[in-house]
């Protein structure tokens, strides 16, 4: 079943919006994925799609039905919450089965469903245990093992992991994936953990400041970010912003650091953010010309991040091999290896990259090296 936003809001006092316009289309059997910093909205927005909280302005259909204004047991949807939501005095099965009762269905019926789900999640040797026997992702599974006894078609997780510990994270992932693929369930799963809607989704709607920043695959949104944002929040460590200032003849401002960018002719004079990721950086050890000193490092078992002050004062940061010998306060050569942005001074636009990117167009314009 598909889901479809059309120009929804939200607002508490008429003025100050939560959330404002927010458009987009899920297809039936698509993952699709929310993220965004604390506070953004996101799980605000999965409640407006449950029928929890009204809706201020705008539309919302499922299947092509205006379902705005119904309530939640009339949207044929069922939904995973944080904490679990389990009844501490009742057992595994007759946590599962409480909606399916509730809906007065037949013993046989609920049986069989009850029993499905609870094979699917295995967690068939723990029908008879109380929530307060198992562990945080056995209670998870209970939690999803009721979504799919429910037989929805439309499953939301309004971040279901995040009480997890990191290891088990990481195996709900996976298991999480591979059941709404079994189930062909189409699934809104709300994060703020830039990791799992990249592992997970098949698309991701990215919020902040009450509105949609990029709605795109998790390869193009690390790849070509709408803005400074989007560029920021994905991709770990983060991406390093460094501004510019580019006159009249194309040539860059005096600034006293050797670091070389690709920058096309079509941009016009002005100023201007250069962004580069930490794994675009490289150190040359061996080079007699530095351009910046170590200032941290940490060691992160496969790599390290190095933390670094070019000469002309900006904060970088650069992912290295782990087996590269460095100290803090080690004069180091720092070069551009690999892609890297151009956005508007403000931030809030994507404009080019070397490979050509521009305001969403490609670009065979010639590139200049300029060192900066």
């Amino acid at each position: 079943m598909s889901i479809e936003l059309i120009n929804i809001s939200k607002t508490y006092n008429g003025s100050d919006f939560i959330l404002s316009d927010i458009s987009v289309k899920i297809e039936t059997g698509e993952f699709f994925a929310i993220v965004g910093p604390s506070g953004c909205g996101k799980s605000t927005l999965l409640r407006m799609i449950a029928g929890l909280i009204p809706i201020s302005n705008g539309q919302l259909k499922i299947d092509g039905k205006d379902v705005t204004n119904l309530p939640p047991q009339e949207r044929a949807l069922t939904m995973v919450f944080q904490n679990y939501a389990l009844f501490p005095f009742l057992n595994v099965k007759d946590n599962v089965a409480f909606g399916l009762k509730a809906r007065k269905m037949a013993n046989s019926e609920i049986n069989t469903r009850v029993n499905h789900a609870l094979e699917l999640v295995n967690l068939t040797d723990f029908i008879d245990r109380k929530p307060g026997e198992l562990s945080g992702g056995q209670r998870q599974r209970v939690a999803l093992a009721r979504a799919i006894a429910s037989d929805a078609k439309i499953c939301l997780m309004d971040e279901p992991l995040s009480n997890l510990d990191a290891q088990l994270r990481n195996k709900m992932r996976s298991e999480i994936r591979e059941l709404q693929q079994k189930l062909g369930l189409t699934l809104i799963y709300v994060t703020h953990d830039q990791v799992e809607a990249m592992t997970m989704a098949d698309r991701i709607m990215v919020l902040n400041d009450a509105q949609t920043q990029q709605i795109d695959s998790a390869s193009n949104i690390y790849d070509t970010p709408s803005n400074t944002f989007v560029a920021s929040f994905f991709g770990t460590p983060q991406m390093n912003l460094i501004p510019i200032t580019l006159k009249e003849n194309n040539q860059l401002s005096a600034i006293e650091i050797s670091l070389k960018f690709s920058i096309i002719k079509s941009l016009k004079a002005g100023n201007y953010l250069i962004g580069v990721r930490p794994n675009a950086l490289s150190i040359d050890l061996e080079s007699n010309e530095t351009n910046a000193v170590v200032t941290n490092i940490e060691y992160l078992g496969t790599h390290s991040i190095v933390h670094a002050q070019l000469d002309n004062s900006q904060e970088i940061r650069i992912e290295t091999s782990s087996k590269r010998n460095l100290s803090v306060d080690e004069r180091i050569s720092v070069s551009v290896t690999g892609s890297h942005y151009v956005f508007s001074e403000d931030g809030q636009k994507l404009l080019n990259t070397n490979g050509g990117y521009t305001d969403g167009n490609s670009s065979k314009e010639p590139q200049l090296q300029y060192s900066i």
